[in-house]
């Protein structure tokens, strides 16, 4: 097992991590109805999915 001879300092240790962040999901627009949905996701809306319906969706007026 690991054990470490020395102490990592705080400024080795956080120039390590500075690459470990969050990125933004990518966005599109629906090519059904125009709404933003995730990439590689079925629109929430109207339930298309790169043009071919993928789920049924309940229309309520």
């Amino acid at each position: 097992m690991a054990h470490p001879k020395h102490r990592v300092g705080k400024s080795r240790r956080d120039k390590r991590r500075t690459h470990y962040k969050a990125i933004p999901a990518t966005l599109a627009a629906c090519s059904n109805c125009g709404t933003t949905v995730k990439y590689h996701t079925v629109c929430p809306e109207c339930g298309y999915y790169r043009g071919k319906l993928a789920i049924e969706k309940d229309v309520t007026v």
